[in-house]
C-alpha cells in the first residue's frame, strides 16, 4: 500500500460505514389488486390456461395486473410454479417477461433439476455481461437468500449431485473462503461492516465445501481432501468458538463421507492402493511392504471413525499377525504359551537380529507381533530390575546368606551408603535408562518437535526420563560430596537420621521413586492392544483429562481458605511451636509436649494451612486442631466458621461435582469405546509396522552387523535413479486416481439408490393434487371452448386444494401481510468484487496452506490478487460444449491417428514445431511416429478405470458396474432423468449414444447400423454426449484451426448443404464466402477469432469449402457402385473395431468421426494439427 494512501482511503470512513445502515429501510406493504390476487390464485392451482387468458387480457396494465407481484411469503407466480413443480406455468411466465429474482435459487433449494436447466438456460439468455446476475439484483431485504449464496454454494448445501454436475460442467466457479486471520482489504471491510455478516458468509461457503457430492466430483483425491478439510474445520470451530456446533457438524458430514467411501471397498488391492498411496514420498508397488502413508496421515488428523472401519482394521490385523500362522485361531492358553515363549526369548532375537539380520530368526524379530512382544517382554525386565532395586535386593540377598563374610560386608554397606556407587541391579537399570533417553531421542528428531509432543505418552516418557537424570545426576553429586570430604580428612559417612534434608541422595532417592511410578503406569499403555482392558484405558485417560479441569477450580478455593486461615491462626501456631521445642531447642519434645508437636504444624505457615485444608477432604484434620495455646473464643470461632465453608464447597459441592463429570465422561466414552479403542490399537500396530526400531533395548545401543557394513562401505543402500522413481510415482498416481474413480462411483450410485428408497411423502401427496388440479382447469378450459357449459365460479372450488394451498387462499383474499427480517446489508455482492475465487478441484491444495509464523507483516492483499480467478457463479453451455468438444477432438486424433501418420508432411511438422527444423526429415518423421502412441498410451492409462473392478492380483479386469445410464433425481418428480454417464465425470460409451430404436437390431447388423448413425450420433453429440469436467491440458491447446476443422467434418444428413456444427451448438452453411455473418460471433455476443489465427482460418475455409464442393457433387452425380463400396468398406472397419474392442469389455469409447478433408496433393492437415498441440 502506498504512503500517501490511508487505510480510511481503502475501506472507507466510519460515517460512510454507517451510511450503508442507514440506507437500509424497510419496503412500504403492497396491497395487491383483486386481479392480481386472482392471478397469483390461478398460479397456486396451476390453471396455465386461465393464467395465460389474464395475462393476454391485462398485456401492457401493470397498474391492473403485475406480473411480478408477490403473495403475502414474498413468493411470485414463478416460484409458486417452482415450488409446485410445474414446468408448463413456468415455460408460460418466462415467455411472458416475468423477473426471474432469484428463481434460480428456490429451484435449486426445491431440488427441481427440470426448472434449474430451464433457468440457466434462460438466465444465460439474458444476463448482459458487466450486470449483476438476476439473483444477485434482488434487495437484500426482499430476497429470501443472502447475498453470499450462490447457485453453485446453495446446490452443495442441498448436497444434490445431478445440479452440482450440471452446474460445475457448465464452469460454474466456488468462491474460495479467505483465512480466518486473513488481514486483505476485503476481508477488513467485510468485518467492519457487519462481522456477523462475515462469519456466516465463512460458514457457508465451508458448508458448501463439505458437500460430499461436490468433493466426489471436482476433487482427484476425495480422501486427502476430505482429511484435509476436516482438519481445517477442527481448526476454525476452536478459533471460532460460537459457531463450534455448525463447524462441528460440517466436520462429521467429511468424516462420514471419507468412511462411506470404504464400504464400497471391494478387495484387499484396491484398499492396499488406497491406504497406501503417497503423491510426494516413495511410491508403493504392488507386492512390496505396505507403507500405510495414507492410514497414517489419517490418524494425524484424527480421523478415527476412518481408522476404525473393519476394512481398515480387517488389514491392520492381517499385518499385525503376520509371521504366526494360525495364532488367532488358538485358544487362549495356546496363545499365552506362544507370547510366553517368545518373550523368554527375547534376547536370542535381538541377538541373533545384530548378528545376521537375514537370519529365519532375524527376519521373524521384523514382523511386528513379534516385534511388539520382544520389546514389551525387555520392558517387563526392565521394570523387575525397579522392583528389585526398590526392595534393596542386593541387602535382602546378603541377610539371606548369613555368614561372617556376608555380614561384613553388610555393615561396610550400611555405613557407607552415603554418596555410595550403584550396585549391580542399579547399573543396569542405568543402561536400561540410557537406551531408552536414546530410543526417544531418535523419536524425536525422525517425527520433529510437533509430531513428538502431540502424543500424550511421549510427554510421560520425557517426563520420566528427566527423573531418571536428575537421580544419575544426584548420585554422581552425592559421590563426589563424600570424595571431597573423604580427602579433607573428615568423615562423610554419617548415619541417615544425621544427613542433611537436602542432601543430593536423599532428592536423587525422590526422583528415583517418581521415575519408577511413571514406568510402572507406562504399561497402561501396553494394554491397549488388549480388548477387554484397552476400553477401560480409554475411559481412564478420559477421566484424567476431567480431574486436571477440576482441579484448576480445587487449587483456586484450596489457596483461598489457606492464606485466610493462616492470616488468622499463625501467631497461636508459633505458641504450640515453641512449646514443643521449648524455645530454643532444636528437638521435639514428643514425650511431653505430644499435642503440641503434632497441631503446631497445621497452620504455621501457608503451605502447611493447605497441605491441613487438602488432607482435611480425606478426614484427616478434626476439630481439635483448633484448640491451640491461648487462642480466644472468637478467633476460635471465626476459623471453625471458615473451616466449615471450606469443607461445604470442597468436600460436598467441588468433590460431588468431580464425581458426575467422570461418571458423564465415563457414559460418553463407552458409548463409543469400540471406535476409541480402535484408534488407539491402531496407533499403537502402526509404530510397530515401521522400519527402525527393530531391537529392543538395551541392545540399540550397540550397532547391528549391517549397519557395521555400511559404515566401512562394504554394503551401499540401493538406490533408485530419479527418472525411475518419476515412472513409478505416475504408475502409482494412476493406480490411485482409477481406484478413487472406481469408489466415487459406487458411492453416488449407493447414494443415488438411497434416495430412490422412500415411501409416499407429502411433497408427492401435493404434486399429486397440483396435477389433478391442473388437469381439471385444462378440462374445464377445452370444454368452454367447445361449447360445453362449465361451472361459471370454477376457480372458487377447492376440490384438488389441501390445507396449505386454503391457507394460502385466505391469506391473498384478506391482504395478510407480515414485516420483513431487519438486519440484512444491501449490496452485498457488488459487479467489481475482489477476493479469492477458486475452482473447488484445487480445494485440497487451498486448505492445505498453513500461515506461517514468520516475523516479516504479510501482504493479505497480494496473497489475494494470487490466488483469485475470474468468477463464474453458474458458467455457460458454451463451457460446457467446448469440454465435450475437447474430448471428442482427442478420442478422434486417436482413433485416426493411422491416417495421419501415412499422409505427414515434414515441412508442415517443422511450421507448427520449429524446434524440429534442426534435424532431418526422416528424424521429424520418426519423432512424430514415436510421440503419437505414446499419448495413447497415456490418454488410456488415464481411461481405463473407468468401468474396472480390482482383483486381488496387480491385474485388471474391466467389467461394467452400471448397467443403466441413469441418475434418479432425489424424488421422482418427473419421469426425464439424467443419465449415468452424464452425472459422472466420465465420457459415455458407444452404446449409450446410439439411439433406443438402434439398440434392438440384430448381432450381424450391429456394425452396419453403427456405421449409419456414426455420422448422425456426432451431430447430436454436443447434446446427448457426457461433459468431461476434467480436460488435458494438451486438449486446450488444440489450435482454431483444428477446431474449426472438425467442426466442418459433422455434416448433418439429409440436406444438400453439409452445414458443420460449431462448438456452442450453433451450425454454419458453406458457401462460396465461407462463412456468413452471423458466425462472426459466438453465442453470448464475444467477438469472433483473434488476428493472430487469421491464417489458420482462411486455410480451414479453403478445406471447407473443397469439402463442400467434392460432397456436393458427389450427392448429385455419385453412382451407386462408390456407394456400396464405401458402405462396405465402413461396415469392414466398423466390424474390426467392435471385433479390438471386444476384449476390452465395456469400457467407454466415443464414436468414429468420419476421415478429415484431403488437401491437394494426398497430404492431411490433421498431422499437424497433432503436433501444434501435443508435441
Amino acid at each position: 500500500m502506498p504512503k500517501s494512501q490511508s487505510k480510511e482511503d481503502l475501506i472507507g470512513s466510519k460515517e460512510q460505514l454507517r451510511g450503508d445502515r442507514k440506507s437500509f429501510v424497510l419496503p412500504p406493504d403492497y396491497v395487491l389488486s383483486p386481479t392480481e390476487k386472482k392471478f397469483l390464485l390461478l398460479a397456486e392451482r396451476g390453471d396455465c390456461a386461465s393464467v395465460q387468458r389474464l395475462l393476454e387480457e391485462h398485456k401492457g396494465q401493470p397498474d391492473v395486473l403485475n406480473i411480478d407481484c408477490t403473495d403475502p411469503l414474498n413468493r411470485s407466480a414463478l416460484i409458486t410454479a417452482i415450488e409446485n413443480e410445474n414446468m408448463d406455468l413456468i415455460q408460460l411466465l418466462l415467455k411472458s417477461g416475468i423477473k426471474v429474482k432469484d428463481a434460480l435459487l428456490h429451484a435449486i433449494k426445491e431440488e427441481y433439476v427440470e426448472a434449474v436447466e430451464l433457468l440457466l438456460e434462460w438466465e444465460e439468455k439474458i444476463h448482459v455481461v458487466g450486470d449483476p446476475y438476476s439473483w444477485e439484483a434482488v434487495e437484500s431485504s426482499a430476497s429470501t437468500f443472502t447475498p453470499d449464496i450462490t447457485p453453485l454454494t446453495l446446490a452443495a448445501h442441498m448436497n444434490n449431485y445431478e445440479i452440482l454436475k450440471i452446474l460445475l460442467d457448465r464452469g460454474a466457479t466456488l468462491p474460495m473462503p479467505h483465512d480466518v486471520r486473513c488481514g486483505c482489504d476485503e476481508c477488513i471491510t467485510s468485518n467492519t461492516q457487519d462481522s456477523l455478516r462475515h462469519s456466516h458468509s465463512r460458514i457457508n461457503a465451508y458448508k458448501a465445501l463439505s458437500s460430499p457430492s461436490l468433493i466426489a466430483l471436482s476433487s482427484r483425491d476425495p480422501l486427502l481432501t476430505a482429511f484435509e478439510l476436516s482438519w481445517e474445520l477442527r481448526r476454525l470451530s476452536t478459533m471460532e468458538s460460537e459457531f463450534r456446533n455448525e463447524y462441528n457438524e460440517m466436520r462429521n458430514t467429511v468424516q462420514t463421507f471419507a468412511t462411506s467411501l470404504l464400504d464400497h471397498v471391494r478387495t484387499s488391492y484396491e484398499l492396499e492402493i488406497m491406504l497406501n498411496h503417497n503423491p510426494k514420498g516413495d511410491p508403493w508397488e504392488p507386492g512390496e511392504r505396505l507403507t500405510l502413508e495414507r492410514l497414517k496421515l489419517a490418524i494425524k488428523y484424527k480421523q478415527k471413525a476412518f481408522v476404525a472401519h473393519p476394512n481398515v482394521q480387517q488389514l491392520l490385523a492381517a499385518i499385525w499377525y503376520d509371521g504366526l500362522p494360525g495364532f488367532r485361531r488358538k485358544s487362549m492358553v495356546g496363545q499365552m504359551i506362544e507370547v510366553g515363549k517368545l518373550g523368554a526369548m527375547f534376547a536370542m532375537y535381538g541377538s541373533m537380529y545384530m548378528l545376521n539380520p537375514d537370519s529365519k530368526m532375524g527376519q521373524l524379530m521384523k514382523k511386528p507381533f513379534i516385534k511388539f512382544v520382544c520389546h514389551s517382554s525387555s520392558y517387563a525386565f526392565f521394570l523387575t530390575l525397579l522392583a528389585l532395586a526398590s526392595q534393596r535386593a542386593e541387602f535382602l540377598a546378603l541377610e539371606w546368606i548369613d555368614t561372617d563374610w556376608t555380614k561384613s560386608i553388610l555393615e561396610e554397606m550400611t555405613r557407607k551408603e552415603r554418596g555410595s556407587i550403584p550396585g549391580p541391579i542399579e547399573c543396569g537399570i542405568i543402561l536400561y535408562i540410557i537406551s531408552l533417553i536414546w530410543r526417544e531421542a531418535h523419536s524425536l528428531y525422525s517425527d520433529g518437535l510437533i509430531e513428538y509432543a502431540a502424543d500424550l505418552w511421549n510427554i510421560v516418557d520425557f517426563i520420566t526420563n528427566v527423573f531418571y537424570m536428575v537421580w544419575i545426576s544426584l548420585r554422581f553429586s552425592s559421590w563426589y560430596i563424600v570424595q571431597r570430604e573423604y580427602n579433607e580428612g573428615l568423615d562423610p559417612w554419617k548415619p541417615r537420621e544425621d544427613w542433611d534434608k537436602f542432601d543430593p541422595h536423599l532428592v536423587s532417592e525422590g526422583a528415583f521413586a517418581a521415575a519408577m511410578i511413571f514406568s510402572f503406569l507406562k504399561l497402561v499403555h501396553i494394554f491397549s492392544v488388549n480388548p477387554h482392558l484397552g476400553p477401560l484405558q480409554i475411559s481412564l485417560g478420559r477421566m484424567i483429562i476431567d480431574i486436571i479441569k477440576f482441579f484448576f477450580i480445587y487449587t483456586l478455593v484450596l489457596c483461598a481458605f489457606g492464606c485466610g486461615l493462616n492470616q488468622l491462626l499463625w501467631y497461636y501456631a508459633d505458641l504450640e511451636s515453641k512449646k514443643c521445642y521449648h524455645d530454643n531447642s532444636d528437638v521435639a519434645d514428643f514425650e511431653q509436649e505430644e499435642k503440641a508437636c503434632s497441631t503446631w504444624r497445621r497452620f504455621a505457615n501457608i503451605f502447611e494451612t493447605s497441605q491441613s485444608l487438602f488432607w482435611a477432604g480425606f478426614g484427616l484434620v478434626d476439630l481439635t486442631a483448633f484448640d491451640l495455646t491461648g487462642i480466644k473464643s472468637f478467633t476460635r470461632f471465626w476459623g471453625l466458621l471458615l473451616f466449615g465453608s471450606y469443607s461445604v464447597i470442597n468436600i460436598i459441592v467441588l468433590l460431588n461435582m468431580l464425581i458426575a463429570m467422570m461418571s458423564n465422561s465415563y457414559q460418553i466414552i463407552s458409548e463409543r469405546s469400540d471406535m476409541e479403542w480402535k484408534f488407539a490399537r491402531s496407533s499403537l500396530w502402526i509404530s510397530y509396522f515401521e522400519d527402525g526400531d527393530t531391537v529392543p533395548a538395551p541392545f540399540n545401543l550397540f550397532p547391528s552387523l549391517k549397519n557395521i557394513k555400511r559404515m566401512i562401505g562394504i554394503e551401499k543402500p540401493k538406490q533408485t535413479s530419479g527418472s525411475m522413481i518419476f515412472k513409478s510415482r505416475e504408475k502409482a498416481t494412476t493406480r490411485h486416481d482409477i481406484v478413487m474413480r472406481l469408489l466415487v462411483r459406487r458411492y453416488v450410485t449407493a447414494e443415488q439408490r438411497k434416495s430412490e428408497e422412500f415411501g409416499i411423502t407429502e411433497d408427492d401427496v401435493m404434486e399429486i393434487r397440483q396435477d389433478i388440479s391442473s388437469m381439471r382447469f385444462e378440462m374445464i378450459d377445452i370444454f368452454k371452448q367447445n361449447g360445453y357449459k362449465t361451472p361459471k365460479k370454477e376457480h372458487d372450488s377447492n376440490v384438488a386444494q389441501g390445507k396449505k394451498g386454503r391457507v394460502m387462499e385466505r391469506r391473498l383474499l384478506k391482504d395478510f401481510q407480515i414485516g420483513l427480517v431487519e438486519g440484512l446489508i444491501q449490496d452485498a455482492i457488488s459487479s467489481s468484487e475482489k477476493g479469492p475465487k477458486d475452482v473447488f478441484s484445487k480445494i485440497a491444495k487451498a486448505i492445505g496452506r498453513r500461515t506461517s509464523q514468520g516475523s516479516k507483516k504479510k501482504d493479505w492483499n497480494a496473497m489475494v490478487r494470487q490466488k483469485s480467478v475470474v468468477r463464474d457463479p453458474i458458467g455457460s453451455t458454451a463451457e460446457g460444449a467446448e469440454r465435450r468438444h475437447r474430448q471428442s477432438v482427442r478420442r478422434y486424433i486417436l482413433d485416426h491417428q493411422k491416417d495421419s501418420l501415412m499422409s505427414m508432411d515434414t515441412d508442415r511438422l517443422v511450421e507448427y514445431n520449429p524446434l524440429l527444423a534442426e534435424i532431418a526429415p526422416a528424424a521429424r518423421v520418426a519423432y512424430a511416429k514415436f510421440k503419437i502412441p505414446k499419448i495413447k498410451q497415456e490418454y488410456e492409462e488415464n481411461t481405463i478405470g473407468q468401468d474396472e473392478v480390482f482383483e486381488n492380483a496387480p491385474s485388471v479386469d474391466i467389467v461394467d458396474e452400471t448397467k443403466k445410464s441413469s441418475i434418479a433425481r432425489p424424488r421422482p418428480k418427473s419421469t426425464k432423468q439424467a443419465p449415468i454417464a452424464g452425472a459422472l465425470p466420465y465420457p459415455m460409451t458407444v452404446a449409450d449414444k446410439v439411439p433406443a430404436e438402434s439398440k434392438s437390431i440384430k448381432p450381424a447388423d450391429e456394425s452396419q447400423q453403427l456405421a449409419k448413425t456414426t455420422q448422425k450420433t456426432n451431430t447430436t453429440e454436443l447434446k446427448d454426449s457426457a461433459p468431461a469436467p476434467v480436460a488435458s491440458d494438451a486438449v486446450e491447446a488444440l489450435p482454431e484451426t483444428l477446431k474449426k476443422e472438425q467442426e466442418q467434418n459433422k455434416f448433418e444428413p439429409g440436406t444438400s448443404k453439409e452445414p458443420a456444427k460449431s462448438i456452442d451448438g450453433k451450425s454454419q452453411t458453406s458457401g462460396s464466402s465461407g462463412k456468413s455473418p452471423k458466425d462472426a460471433k459466438e453465442k453470448h455476443g464475444e467477438e469472433g477469432s483473434k488476428k493472430k489465427d487469421t491464417d489458420c482460418a482462411k486455410d480451414a475455409d479453403k478445406a471447407a469449402d473443397t469439402s463442400t464442393s467434392k460432397d456436393t457433387d458427389k450427392s448429385k452425380g455419385a453412382d451407386q457402385t462408390d456407394k456400396s463400396k464405401d458402405t462396405e468398406k465402413s461396415k469392414s472397419t466398423d466390424e474390426a473395431e467392435v471385433k479390438d474392442k471386444g476384449s476390452k469389455h465395456l469400457k467407454p469409447e466415443s464414436p468414429k468421426r468420419s476421415a478429415s478433408p484431403k488437401k491437394a496433393g494426398g497430404k492431411s492437415k490433421v498431422t499437424g494439427e497433432i503436433l501444434t498441440g501435443w508435441l
